[in-house]
């Protein structure tokens, strides 16, 4: 698998964005994954982000938020002009994404899913997301992010740590 692109490398690639690709080797059972990702990539755990598939009044949505805090369903669902939001089920997230548990993407998906990234993410010059696998990451500017995604950008995350590290990109 190692050198394989995804849909997420690719349209990256396609629209000539500049990013660049990590792996990583974590067990996605270990607990505290994210964190784990964090410092196997040696980067503050803040810069990285996951992509939890939910249902917004029966829609399904992604949330990109940092491995450091939870996903708040309450703010999710406002952001979107929503009055409820559940988590999606594993198997209809992977179905909807055409990714797998542990490497879902917020770039490249299957099915284009509106999108809401936490708006701690614009506090970095660059910030981590899936690449579309599990043990790759992406690294790019928290712009091109939201301009491929079409997202939303809003305070969606709750606790973990609210320190804003000022790192410039790894190329």
């Amino acid at each position: 698998m190692a050198g394989q692109g995804t849909p997420a490398t690719a349209l990256l690639t396609k629209r000539k964005i500049r990013h660049s690709t990590h792996p990583y080797d974590v067990s996605p059972d270990a607990p505290n994954y994210g964190a784990l990702v964090a410092a196997a990539l040696g980067v503050p755990p803040e810069r990285v982000f996951k992509s939890l598939v939910a249902e917004v009044d029966g829609a399904l949505a992604v949330a990109v938020v940092p491995v450091t805090g939870e996903l708040d369903l309450k703010a999710l669902a406002a952001a979107l002009g929503g009055k409820r939001a559940t988590m999606a089920d594993r198997t209809v997230a992977e179905r909807a994404t055409g990714y797998v548990r542990g490497g879902i993407s917020p770039l490249g998906q299957r099915k284009r899913l509106p999108t809401v990234l936490d708006a701690s993410a614009l506090a970095h010059d660059t910030v981590y997301v899936s690449a579309g696998r599990r043990g790759l990451q992406l690294q790019l500017a928290p712009a091109d992010l939201v301009a491929l995604t079409n997202a939303a950008t809003a305070p969606i995350a709750t606790g973990g740590s609210v320190s804003i590290s000022v790192f410039g990109p790894v190329v």
